[in-house]
């Protein structure tokens, strides 16, 4: 137990950046109920495990990791299990871990203040939800733990189904926060010192405005003019919702990183109608053509499954060929895992393991090669970069681009270190598959920023 009055708390977090941003805003609502957060699970009397559900054998996991913290009940610890997982495998969590006191999803997390008045009177708390609760979570403060950027989630929830993913049965329906909820936690984050914000949504770009204001498209320019802020980002979008004016809103609107993540999972019209994503191959590619003819060079990233059931060698190698001609600047890439209340999981002609790691294996050499070139043509641009940290053994700091490429790079001699969360100008000189590397460029002489 803590040696004070004050209890204590401490969140271990799994998952995507709005389970991470989700963190926060827990931290933030234990902070105004009179808790501490502290580092370490043996210094706090509460222990949050934020969960995800996203990969195989998630459930497995949450429970060894649960059995970890058995051996700190002696101590008189308080155990709860939040996020995905959580709202996936409900009470029976209780069954398997009978330490933990609190199980809550995340469309619960608003009414955590009532759970932990249950579970400090030696009670068990349980917030879980069907999906068609209407509840978003905002707290009046949140505990931002990245130093340079604010997270804002505008949209919760997801309605897409898609064949793979479990997300909606854990995460609920899609419910959006109004644009002026939005535009004020904005202008929150600018007054709190950072200058970078990034929007996050299970399917951001479906965002709809209760209050009927914005688009999508239109609240993030807004964002983007809000006084102080130096860059916006937003993930992840859909490609059934990617618009035009989304491409329109980067290039009229500076501030607006000239970066997207669009997932498109595999490169075959007949499996994305398998995985019921909504758009065909020649959708997305019409897509990458309205980002591709735009005035600035928007940086495309995207997700890609393998081995999903009937997926044959033919339909492997359409999404080769995608890759080849989009020349993605990234891949988030994954072999195909069977998930719980997925239609996927009870799909025939399932793909063996070793064929998964083997088309995994090539997909990723594959993008290794398009990498290599691609970054090769940064080298001798200068690029306005944030500051990430301190800097490093080897002397280098870490910085990130717009482009949301990593930028490590020296300071000319004699330079002062510039502060975390500082944008500096970055000349170019090397380019590896996965990142940049450069020098600060020296004040006395004119960098033009490329």
């Amino acid at each position: 137990m803590s040696s004070d009055t004050q209890k204590t708390f401490f969140i271990e977090t799994f998952g995507c950046q709005m389970n991470f941003h989700d963190s926060e805003k827990v931290a933030g609502s234990l902070v105004s109920q009179g808790y501490r957060q502290v580092q370490s699970v043996e210094d706090a009397d509460l222990i949050f495990y934020n969960t995800c559900s996203i990969r195989d054998k998630a459930e497995q996991k949450v429970f060894h990791r649960l059995t970890d913290f058995k051996r700190l009940q002696k101590q008189g610890k308080q155990f709860a299990v939040i996020g995905c997982v959580a709202q996936q495998e409900g009470e029976r969590i209780f069954e398997r871990a009978p330490h933990v006191s609190l199980v809550a999803g995340s469309a619960s997390y608003n009414r955590l203040p009532e759970m932990l008045v249950q579970i400090a009177h030696g009670q068990r708390a349980t917030g879980l939800d069907d999906r068609q609760t209407e509840d978003t979570f905002e707290t009046d403060f949140t505990a931002r733990v990245n130093p340079h950027r604010g997270y804002i989630t505008i949209i919760e929830g997801c309605d897409k189904f898609c064949a793979y993913c479990v997300v909606p049965y854990t995460r609920g329906r899609e419910r959006s926060r109004t644009s002026e909820s939005v535009l004020e936690e904005a202008r929150k984050i600018v007054e709190s010192g950072l200058t970078e914000v990034q929007l996050l949504g299970q399917n951001v770009n479906s965002y709809q405005d209760p209050l009927g204001k914005h688009t999508f498209a239109s609240l993030l320019a807004e964002v983007g003019r809000v006084p102080g802020i130096r860059r916006v980002r937003f993930t992840t979008s859909h490609p059934r919702h990617f618009t035009r004016e989304i491409v329109q809103a980067i290039d009229e609107v500076p501030t607006l990183c000239d970066h997207v993540h669009l997932p498109v999972q595999s490169g075959s019209s007949r499996v994305l109608a398998a995985m019921n994503r909504e758009y065909t191959r020649e959708q997305y590619l019409e897509r990458i053509a309205w980002m591709k003819s735009a005035r600035r060079s928007i940086a495309i990233t995207t997700d890609i499954i393998v081995g999903f059931p009937g997926e044959t060698e033919a339909e492997f190698e359409e999404t080769l060929s995608l890759m080849d001609e989009v020349g993605f600047d990234g891949i988030f890439s994954f072999k195909y895992s069977p998930r719980p209340n997925t239609p996927a999981l009870t799909m025939e002609n399932a793909i063996p393991e070793e064929e998964k790691t083997r088309r995994l294996a090539v997909l990723n050499d594959r993008q290794k090669e398009i990498q290599r070139a691609s970054y090769q043509r940064f080298v001798g641009q200068v690029l306005e970069t944030m500051v990430e940290g301190a800097r490093r053994p080897l002397g280098q700091l870490p910085g990130r681009t717009s482009q949301n490429k990593p930028l490590n790079f020296t300071l000319p001699e004699g330079a002062p270190e510039p502060p975390v969360g500082s944008y500096v100008p970055v000349r170019v000189t090397r380019a590896h598959p996965n990142s940049l590397v450069g020098e600060m460029c020296p004040v006395s002489t004119a960098c033009v920023v490329s």
